[in-house]
């Protein structure tokens, strides 16, 4: 059943034009979701929450009028698109024809869910949660807190356009989120881990919840004995999955095509420029299939799709919303994305990676005499003008004679994106990836980080150590 009539859907947009523009949507969603939170084994939180509503905008060159209610009732869309017609004040009424019927863009089955939400009750989720707690806490003796969260959300939305579009797209997620605490003699060290899938508890059967707690409780376990980080100029080994982040916050954001626009991104006026390692393969792609951050169409109705961003070293594509598109007169990447009904679309990544190349990793690790082994990557700042970034290692380990050795803590990652992308100078065969909630203009939108192991020429670790 679709969310909203679509002559209805028709006859709002043509009131949002009614006073001008050169493009309107309308967003409508309903959206359901329910967590549970497991801390000192006991469920201290259990939310859950419905909500629907819509959104109408008005493009009108390089200004944007935006207007949202609550209230899906037909008086109440054609109150709100009236509102964004009158913010819009484009002077005159578009020339376009709302009275033939909107074409309705297939919807598609890419992303299945296997085990729906409705077949996982409350007790079968409690019982997911202890099982985590529980294989967290038999990992070792040091483990002295956990917290497990599990999620689930389910989100319908239907888009429609002034170009006669609608499509409707049914996005249901499930996550798991662990987070184990060791501590010995004052030291105190935390590991993380956090799968999730656009799909449903079929999660569980690739991820079992003992896995994540155990992963979780051992890098907390591992890094609790661990001696402090050197510092200095030294080759870095960044491994598969999680290592992706780097390329995400100090690489991918400038790859957005508003901070290009702005020129506030390293890579503004550089397309078709050498930018990288000719082994860099960069990629967006929502069209990954049950990834966290996949989707069948945008938050604008554009079609998902694979985005080349470099190719064999060389800046071949932005990440673009529809006005960037309408402004450069490009087509739209499927990269249009927002947090809800009340927020603007803007461009966003979705699943960001740098692709497999041919190296192995024992290979990687055997070729470098001397470096850091970065297997795990926690938050940083980056700079997007200047590209420049530090990120803290949350779980490292020193290479030595090509031999991955004694774990290190308290090691940050400090560069450059741009330089590190030119330094790297192998990539291996062993792509994975990571789930994450990207923030940006007060958006948090669901994406996934992945990368092979790749290695960096030379990087600057900070420690607290000389080299030894």
């Amino acid at each position: 059943m679709t969310l909203l009539d679509q002559d209805l859907a028709a006859r709002v947009i043509g009131l949002a034009l009614s006073r001008g523009g050169d493009f309107a949507e309308l967003f409508a969603e309903r959206r359901s979701g329910y967590n549970l939170r497991l801390e000192e084994g006991k469920v201290e939180e259990n939310i859950s929450g419905r909500e629907a509503g819509a959104g109408i905008r008005v493009i009108c060159g390089e200004s944007v009028a935006y207007a949202y209610t609550n209230d899906l009732s037909p008086a109440s869309l054609e109150e709100t698109a009236r509102a964004a017609a009158a913010a819009a004040r484009a002077g005159k009424a578009a020339v376009v024809d709302m009275e033939k019927p909107l074409r309705h863009l297939p919807r598609l089955e890419e992303h299945p869910v296997r085990l729906s939400l409705g077949e996982f009750p409350r007790e079968r989720k409690v019982e997911l949660l202890h099982r985590a707690d529980q294989a967290a806490r038999e990992t070792g003796s040091h483990i002295v807190q956990v917290v497990v969260v599990l999620g689930d959300a389910r989100q319908e939305v239907f888009i429609a356009n002034s170009l006669g579009e609608a499509v409707t797209d049914l996005r249901v997620r499930v996550r798991m989120v662990v987070q184990a605490v060791a501590a010995h003699e004052g030291e105190i060290q935390t590991g993380h881990e956090s799968p999730g899938i656009l799909g449903g508890y079929e999660l569980f059967q690739e991820f079992p919840p003992e896995e994540i707690g155990r992963a979780a409780a051992l890098q907390a376990l591992t890094m609790l004995e661990a001696r402090p980080a050197p510092s200095g100029p030294m080759a870095v080994v960044i491994a598969n999955g999680t290592g992706g982040v780097l390329f995400h916050e100090a690489c991918g954001h400038s790859l957005e095509a508003d901070a290009v626009y702005k020129r506030a991104s390293v890579f503004a006026g550089r397309m078709g420029q050498k930018v990288a390692s000719p082994l860099v393969n960069a990629y967006d792609d929502a069209t990954l299939a049950n990834r966290w951050g996949s989707f069948v169409y945008d938050d604008e109705g554009v079609r998902a799709a694979r985005t080349p961003l470099i190719v064999e070293g060389v800046l071949v594509g932005y990440i673009n919303d529809r006005k960037r598109a309408m402004r450069d007169g490009a087509e739209p990447t499927g990269n249009g994305r927002r947090q809800s009904y009340r927020h603007v679309p803007i461009p966003r990544m979705s699943n960001t990676y740098i692709e497999a190349g041919g190296g192995r990793v024992e290979d990687i690790i055997a070729d470098t005499e001397l470096g850091l082994y970065a297997r795990k990557l926690g938050g940083g700042e980056v700079n997007p003008v200047t590209g420049d970034f530090i990120f803290a290692v949350t779980e490292g380990y020193m290479i030595r004679k090509g031999k991955v050795a004694e774990p290190v803590k308290g090691a940050t990652l400090i560069g450059n994106g741009p330089r590190v992308l030119l330094d790297i100078d192998a990539v291996g065969d062993d792509i994975d990836f990571d789930t994450g909630m990207c923030g940006k203009e007060g958006q948090l939108v669901p994406v996934c980080t992945g990368q092979p192991t790749l290695r960096v020429r030379e990087l600057v670790v900070g420690g607290t150590t000389e080299v030894i």
